[in-house]
Order: C-alpha cells, then structure tokens, then sequence
C-alpha cells in the first residue's frame, strides 16, 4: 500500500483532541485489525493534551512517559491533564491516558520560556542523501517479505511518513549490525507551528527505536520467538525544525540486560543541526513461538 498526502491529514486528525472539560481531552485511533495503540500515537496524543494547557509562547523541550497497558484501538483514549506547575520560566504537566477505567500510559511534560544561552552539539553521522536510497515502498516491499505479519502494524498500514533506511538490512531486517539510521519526514505539508511539528516527530519518534537494541542479537520486533514492547519513552527538543522536511534518525543501543534493551536516538535536519534527542527502554523477551 502506498502512502498519500491524505494520510498526513489522517494523522492531524488524531492529533486535534476533542476537549471535553477543563484539563480532560478525547483522542481517537485510526489502526488495522485490532491488536494495539501504537505507542507513538500516544506519546504525540499525551503530548497535545499538555500543550492545550500551557500558554502558546512556551516551548516544549522535554517528555518522559511510560508504557503501562496496551492501547485498545477500538475505544477512544481520554487524556487527563494535571498542571503540576506554572514557574516563570518553565511549565511542568502530567498527563495521564485512560481506557476502561485503567490508566495505560503516563507522562510528565515540561515548557519553558523561549532563551538564549551556550550553544554545542556533536556530529551527524554520514550517511546516503535520502535522494541516493531507495523508495519508501521498496524497504517496505522486502520488509513484508520476509515478515509477512508486518504488513498487521498500524504504523505499517498508517502512512503518514516517508521513511528511507541507509541501510535495508541491518536497519530493520533482524540482521547485526552497528547504528542504524533512517531519513523521515511527512508525505506533504504541515501548518507552521511548531507544536504540530513536535507533535509530529513524537508520533514517529517510537517508529523503530527499540530495534537497535535487538540487532547485536540478529533479531526483529517481528520475530516470533520475541516478545517485544516499550517501556518507556523520553524526548528532548534542542531547536527548532519542521517534520516535513528530511530528518535524520540514528540510533544506538549500548546495553540490553534483565530481559530489556535501551536505546538511544538523535535527529538531524539536513544541514546536520542537531533537533532532538529520544531514549527508550523496551521488553525483549525470548519465547516460545506458537
């Protein structure tokens, strides 16, 4: 299935919450066959629910949220937002998400006052243009292939992003290899406020992280001798940018123990600014397949 333009509209859908009173707002899904939430659709969820509440002239610069239930993708998602605090510098949010009465997933959020101060920021890697790599659909194509139940992810079915490994193989494909990276942006414009941009590369921002912790191991999120799921998610905003143009995503995993893995990523724009830094601990249990 090839992604459109439309589904950039399919996705700011679900990022305009429905406000149902003070502090409480209603988030749907849009995702295939059942099975669950994709957690970055309720990292960006959480993360709009925050922002309703906090004045336009703070920024986001930092989330951190964890995983507590799976998302049930045929009853909407409530969002119960506590103002933690209101300093003159900085904001502070919890945001808990809802479902059948349970709490699946929660997150603190903070603001602050646009400052200027030291600046630093290490190298991005080098890597293929994206105009130098193959198609979306192409990685897409023999990703299906050899895990015919990919084609099931909602984030597979969803395409509200172009995404081009550098590299097919060790990127997603189960095989050992050292930092993978992806170039991604949306499949057409976006408005030009920055919480739609941010809320943006939240969503995509869980895409594949977790799978740089399971390639020292030559295994896959699709594997079926893996049980596999995020912990936790956290997400630092350095600069400004915008999500529909090509951002750089690598990753890294430095250790996995205890049944887990973490990782850590970073996002480049083009020119090599370094955006925002992401970090995530996942469940990557050996089981026996069915």
């Amino acid at each position: 299935m090839t992604g459109s333009p439309s589904d950039v509209d399919t996705l700011l859908g679900i990022l305009d919450l429905e406000p149902l009173e003070i502090n409480l707002f209603r988030g749907r899904t849009v995702t295939p066959d059942g099975g669950r939430v994709f957690g970055g659709q309720v990292v960006a969820q959480a993360l709009v629910a925050a922002r309703r509440t906090v004045e336009a002239e703070r920024v986001t610069h930092s989330l951190h949220g964890y995983f507590l239930l799976g998302g049930d993708p045929r009853v909407p998602i409530i969002y119960d937002v506590d103002r933690i605090r209101d300093g003159r510098s900085f904001t502070t949010r919890r945001v808990v998400a809802i479902q059948h009465g349970q709490a699946i997933f929660s997150m603190s959020v903070s603001f602050q006052v646009v400052e200027e101060g030291l600046h630093h920021q290490g190298a991005m890697p080098d890597v293929p243009a994206p105009e130098d790599l193959p198609s979306d659909d192409a990685w897409r194509d023999k990703l299906m292939a050899r895990f015919p139940s990919a084609a099931k992810r909602d984030w597979m079915a969803l395409r509200p992003l172009e995404v081009k490994p550098t590299s097919l193989d060790p990127a997603y494909l189960g095989a050992p290899g050292a930092r993978p990276s992806m170039w991604l942006r949306t499949r057409g414009p976006l408005p030009d406020d920055l919480p739609t941009h941010q809320a943006v590369l939240a969503y995509a921002s869980d895409l594949a992280l977790l799978q740089a912790a399971l390639l020292p191991h030559g295994k896959s999120v699709f594997d079926r001798d893996m049980q596999v799921a995020s912990l936790d998610h956290a997400l630092w905003f350095h600069r400004p940018f915008r999500a529909d143009d090509w951002l750089l995503y690598t990753q890294e995993s430095p250790t996995a123990a205890g049944a887990r893995g973490f990782c850590r990523g970073e996002i480049f724009t083009r020119d090599g600014t370094l955006v925002a830094s992401a970090a995530q601990e996942g469940l990557m249990r050996p089981v026996t397949p069915r």
